[in-house]
């Protein structure tokens, strides 16, 4: 099990949460390797007056994955807009800005692709009811993520509403207009629906709580695992605790084996992500 990677597929640090002590609680338990992923603005004190203000939520969050990485974990960065911006931004400003400020914070995060200091990008839709005006605005914003993911030919993990059938065809119907590969699409806290993600070629970021890794597994390994773990002080633990993914792993393998996790793992986010685990 000492060559098996353990890979967390979507997790928040936060210099005021427990930061570098969540990381080495996840290392300590096994876990070898963090897709890391930007934070929501106004979670850590940034305020986004002007499409530019997203570089220090970016920069910040590449310079935690530094520190991370320095403990001798694995770290991948996506950066992006969280849909739930678009409610905070339209308390302050027309509907119109706040969906061109988000598409521009993307456009940014972009050019961290490029550079090389993130693998790829984070958009989505808020999972929370919102008037019609927002939902067509969170889509336009959502579909402008695709069509950049697609131009950087980089990965793009989404971040929307409940799982259901009509979410699942809508992002089918999306990725049909836009061109962007299915399988460069990975849907954050998924339910272990692994049929209905297969077939429109989308992946699974399974969130690792009750039975739902063991129903996923059931059907097949075409998943991966995740905590989204927050690390807000105020709410110590949630999603998911850092330690989850590598312990579940651990009592699963009792029952399934290794060689399921190594195609979790390993083999889905190397060619889901174009990375390369290794221990």
């Amino acid at each position: 099990m000492d060559s098996l990677p353990i890979l967390d597929d979507h997790m928040h640090l936060d210099r005021r949460g427990r930061f570098l002590n969540a990381a080495r609680d996840f290392a300590r338990n096994g876990g070898t390797h963090i897709i890391l992923v930007s934070k929501p603005p106004w979670t850590i004190n940034i305020n986004i007056n002007k499409p530019d203000d997203y570089r220090r939520v970016f920069d910040e969050t590449v310079a935690i994955a530094e520190a991370v990485r320095e403990t001798g974990i694995g770290v991948f960065v996506l950066l992006g807009v969280h849909p739930a911006g678009i409610t905070q931004f339209t308390n302050q400003r027309t509907l119109e800005d706040a969906v061109g400020t988000m598409k521009k914070g993307l456009e940014i995060a972009g050019k961290y692709v490029e550079e090389g200091l993130a693998i790829g990008l984070k958009s989505g839709r808020p999972h929370y009811p919102v008037s019609e005006e927002v939902w067509v605005g969170s889509n336009q914003i959502m579909e402008h993520a695709m069509i950049l993911a697609k131009e950087l030919d980089c990965p793009l993990q989404l971040h929307t509403e409940e799982t259901t059938e009509k979410t699942l065809q809508d992002i089918k119907e999306m990725i049909k207009k836009t061109g962007i590969p299915s399988n460069r699409i990975i849907k954050h806290y998924a339910p272990p629906m692994i049929k209905e993600f297969a077939e429109i070629g989308i992946y699974p970021s399974i969130i690792a709580s009750g039975s739902n890794t063991e129903e996923a597994l059931q059907i097949s390994t075409r998943f991966m695992m995740e905590t989204d773990y927050i690390d807000d002080p105020d709410r110590p633990g949630a999603v998911l605790g850092p330690k989850t993914v590598p312990k579940r792993t651990k009592k699963l393998i009792k029952r399934h084996g290794i060689e399921p996790f190594y195609k979790i793992h390993k083999e889905n986010p190397e060619k889901i992500y174009k990375i390369e685990i290794k221990l």
